[in-house]
């Protein structure tokens, strides 16, 4: 991982506007990101370093902040984006282990119960991230993804609250949605992740760093408390 000089750090206003234009105004297949964007229904935060315990302690205090905003009947999806746009990283292996050890640090941080709607086992199909109490479907984000649905401008991690997608099912709706992103997916670069499964099927977190991962991959991942 590289840090990029103060002379080049990005302006904030710049990076939103550089993200927002990479959902909104490109082929990006995800229909409910395009739409937060286009609604506004977002927070985005950017912060200095992913390894750093600082950067890890603001992104949990703001996180908790954003839940206290949240509606988590609605079927309005919102997100969470936190962007380092001051890091950089040559390869997918390199930002997943840097993901991961940011999740790792954030959970060691927290000291909020394991959302008890998930798993917190790693290897658990119905394992999902927690934090102060709520549990998150997280996407991994940045320039060398093999993805381009993820090839964001800079180094990225989104928060989507896993209830979005529970009210998504509660309404019948979330297999349209999901075929739909597919479909635009496949359009897009000839194919859909190889990693996705639908909750419940395989465990989320190979879906994280956006890498197809090995068939023989161990998440790094571990809870502090066991919350199956």
């Amino acid at each position: 991982m590289e840090t990029i000089t103060t002379e080049n750090k990005p302006d904030l206003r710049q990076v939103e506007a550089e993200f927002r234009q990479f959902v909104l105004d490109g082929q990006h297949p995800c229909v409910m990101a395009k739409s937060v964007f286009k609604m506004n229904h977002y927070r985005l935060r950017a912060y200095d370093d992913i390894s750093s315990k600082d950067s890890h302690s603001r992104l949990l205090q703001d996180l908790a902040d954003y839940l206290q905003t949240c509606d988590f009947s609605s079927t309005k999806f919102q997100t969470f984006v936190a962007i380092f746009p001051n890091d950089s990283f040559d390869d997918e292996l390199s930002f997943e282990k840097a993901l991961w050890n940011a999740l790792q640090q954030l959970h060691n941080l927290d000291n909020a119960d394991w959302d008890n709607t998930v798993s917190s086992d790693p290897d658990d199909a119905a394992f999902s991230f927690s934090l102060n109490g709520k549990a998150f479907y997280i996407i991994g984000m940045h320039p060398k993804s093999s993805r381009m649905a993820r090839q964001a401008p800079y180094p990225a991690m989104v928060f989507n609250l896993h209830c979005q997608f529970e009210n998504l099912r509660g309404l019948g709706t979330y297999q349209t949605v999901r075929d739909t992103i597919r479909k635009n997916d496949k359009k897009l670069q000839g194919s859909i992740n190889p990693v996705l499964e639908d909750f419940g099927d395989d465990s989320e977190s190979k879906q994280y760093s956006g890498r197809k991962v090995e068939d023989s991959w161990k998440c790094p991942f571990h809870a502090k408390h066991s919350h199956a």
